[in-house]
């Protein structure tokens, strides 16, 4: 086989070396970290060529991916081979006819083969759309028309899903049994030519496009990010997540999402170190814990939904935890903190950001963890909160801005194709997430709500994730989302869909009396769940987040008290 050379270090590689080894210099000094820290300046910059195989070459047989299949088989491919193997997966693509600038979708979970088209399409200069397998055909049809995709990179099992909405565009199938129009991926091993890019990547041609998982709306955003904004900007998740060089990192986040570029891609391979995936068929928190064990994962990071099912299990059957716990995609109730906390000694660090930007506020390594708060901004973040109705800044409590006065360079291109959306969220030199947070006397955040989520109760405001918190204290609750419920007298009451455990099941009444009872000790007169419906499962995003919306139509339509509710009123 021809090795592809050792690519040298540029003067943009170096710019972000130096600002990565500041950051690891002050893993454990906020202060230092944040007061030291600066964005590189960089005009052209390719994060597979000037990064990747630039560590490739200095680190040639480090495990760069671990992947652990359901029969528990375990691969790993080095830093060298995925550099070998992409150089000939650009080359293969630029044979099929792509070049710089192209749109593709690529629809792949978690085999290698996600990591050499993701590399191979960087340093070919084209546009990767990442997509989650799980798509109907009418969302995949959706996508492609939305972004002006000319290919579409998925695996041979979903060429009939596929079909269906791929008419006209390049279709490369992944595994055995590709349809006879498609092309088969499998020809990509037979390259053995280096790739020679055709020139510098300037910083700000697109990189990425990815599609938000849709909680707030029926129509995901497109959102933009350059060869800097995610590649460059996962510098701050690097610092969040506590990532060493040589460290096995493991994520669970279904490829398809930015939280899987956060840490599953960019953030690791920035740290120089292993990312790590385990592919179960059906989740078991036991078995999850088992292969922590086994291939000694020193940082772990999961989203809320797996949090709240490890705590169900024994977490005692971890014989070495991970140096680093870290949740993202919602915050994390204290409930969950704590118990893990108890049974493993490291404290779940929060991190917040949205697929528009990388990590930019969490509670960073070596500091006081407040249970229930995020964090404070991370380094090269300047984020103040705004009052949504009279644009103060520096309030208490607010919407969370960036201050884009400054550049800040993980923070999106734009929303593609849509300069009035793009508008909405940059005015009045802020850049707006929509969602609200307050701040305490140390600088620390704590989340609120959506924007769109928090309401108002007898005329006090209310917030989901607070009452969602003080209820998944209840051993019952493993999960729950509160919406408000028409109320003829207070308009509106705070009403709760519980999700119960096993052994909660059995007698629903006596277990909606205990949460009533215990939701009156911990909440005040004004807060207090009124109305309680269990359900066997509760309305996600294909990423795994609640989706309050759905649950607040469907209460705001009703006309009737459903037959499985149970009011306050009855256990008074």
């Amino acid at each position: 086989m021809t090795t592809s050379p050792i690519r040298p270090a540029t003067d943009a590689t170096e710019k972000v070396r130096a600002a990565r080894d500041h950051l690891l210099a002050h893993r454990d000094d906020y202060d230092g970290a944040v007061s030291g820290f600066a964005w590189p300046e960089l005009s052209a910059f390719n994060f597979a060529l000037e990064w990747f195989d630039v560590v490739a070459g200095e680190h040639p047989d480090r495990a760069a991916v671990t992947i652990v299949d359901a029969d528990l088989t375990a691969r790993s491919w080095s830093y060298g081979e995925l550099s070998r193997r992409s150089d000939a997966v650009a080359v293969w693509l630029a044979q099929q006819g792509l070049q710089r600038g192209d749109h593709v979708i690529v629809m792949l979970g978690n085999t290698i083969e996600l990591w050499e088209v993701m590399l191979g399409l960087t340093k070919l200069g084209a546009v990767a759309i990442p997509t989650t397998t799980l798509l109907s055909s009418d969302d995949l049809a959706y996508r492609i028309a939305h972004s002006g995709a000319r290919a579409v990179i998925a695996p041979s099992e979903t060429a009939s899903a596929v079909d269906a909405a791929t008419a006209g565009i390049l279709r490369i199938a992944v595994g055995a049994g590709a349809p006879a129009d498609w092309v088969s991926f499998d020809g990509s091993h037979t390259v053995t030519a280096v790739f020679v890019p055709s020139g510098p990547t300037p910083a700000d041609d697109l990189n990425l496009l990815y599609f938000t998982s849709g909680t707030t709306s029926a129509t995901p955003k497109l959102v933009r990010h350059t060869h800097v904004s995610y590649p460059v900007g996962h510098l701050s998740t690097l610092w969040w997540l506590g990532l060493r060089p040589g460290d096995v990192h493991m994520n669970i986040s279904s490829p398809g999402w930015g939280k899987h570029a956060w840490s599953n891609f960019f953030a690791p391979f920035l740290a120089e170190a292993t990312v790590f995936v385990y592919t179960y068929d059906r989740f078991d928190a036991a078995t999850l814990m088992q292969v922590m064990d086994t291939h000694q994962v020193t940082t772990f990071c999961a989203p809320p939904t797996v949090w709240r099912m490890l705590i169900q299990a024994d977490l005692g059957l971890l014989t070495k935890p991970p140096r680093e716990l870290l949740g993202a995609g919602e915050p994390l109730n204290p409930e969950v903190i704590s118990r893990v906390r108890a049974a493993w000694g490291p404290t779940i660090r929060d991190g917040y950001g949205q697929t528009e930007m990388t990590c930019a506020i969490g509670n960073s390594p070596g500091q006081v963890v407040k249970d229930g708060s995020m964090g404070r901004p991370l380094p090269g973040y300047p984020v103040v909160l705004v009052d949504p109705e009279t644009g103060q800044r520096g309030v208490g409590e607010g919407e969370i801005c960036l201050d884009v006065s400054t550049p800040i360079l993980g923070l999106m291109d734009g929303y593609h194709d849509a300069p009035e959306r793009t508008a909405r969220a940059l005015h009045d030199g802020l850049y707006h997430t929509g969602d609200i947070a307050s701040r305490d006397e140390d600088g620390y955040l704590s989340y609120v709500g959506r924007s769109d989520d928090v309401f108002k109760a007898s005329d006090y405001k209310i917030s989901p994730f607070e009452l969602e918190s003080v209820l998944l204290e209840h051993p019952a609750v493993v999960e729950a989302a509160v919406v408000p419920s028409p109320d003829p007298l207070r308009l509106a009451v705070p009403k709760a869909f519980v999700r119960l455990s096993a052994a909660a099941t059995g007698d629903p009444r006596a277990a909606a009396g205990e949460i009533f009872a215990h939701a009156r000790t911990r909440l005040s007169a004004y807060q207090r769940v009124r109305r309680l419906e269990f359900v066997e499962e509760l309305p996600k995003t294909i990423s795994g987040k609640i989706r309050r919306v759905e649950l607040r139509a469907a209460e705001a339509a009703s006309v009737e008290r459903p037959a499985g509710e149970f009011s306050d009123r009855d256990f008074r």
